[in-house]
């Protein structure tokens, strides 16, 4: 099984494909299905928490305008996310600054930026409050 690949270019035969389980390949679909549903219900719900309209975060561009302005950054910051390792960088900076409007730490944004799948419906279906300015301590 290793060499099939190697063995069929040097043979001039193409390599054998395994046939793809449709039950198997229905139930991989239904299920990322109902994670995409999951995800997009829990931002939706986070950008309702910060007074913005839930329906936003289905708008390419324009959803990370309001993640910017629910952060606290100036929207020009859309095109410094766009350059690569500064827009690295500063998805993290903007994942904290979430994560603080909402009363949470600064490892809770970096939880956001790493592991959003668990951190995202924590922030959404959880008791945290969109706080605004009122979080930072100046």
């Amino acid at each position: 099984m290793f060499l099939t690949p190697i063995l069929a270019q040097i043979s001039n035969q193409p390599p054998e494909i395994p046939p793809i389980n449709p039950v198997v390949a229905g139930v991989v679909g239904v299920v990322g299905f109902a994670f995409v549903i999951f995800m997009i219900a829990s931002i939706w719900r986070v950008f309702t928490k910060a007074g913005e309209p839930g329906w936003a975060c289905l708008i390419p561009i324009y959803n990370v305008v309001v993640l910017l302005k629910i952060a606290g950054k100036p929207w020009w910051w859309l095109l410094l996310l766009l350059i690569p390792l500064v827009g690295f960088v500063l998805g993290f900076i903007v994942n904290i600054q979430l994560a603080e409007r909402f009363g949470k730490t600064a490892g809770f944004g970096i939880g956001l930026s790493l592991l959003g799948f668990i951190f995202w419906p924590i922030l959404a279906f959880g008791d945290a409050q969109y706080l605004g300015d009122r979080s930072s301590n100046h």
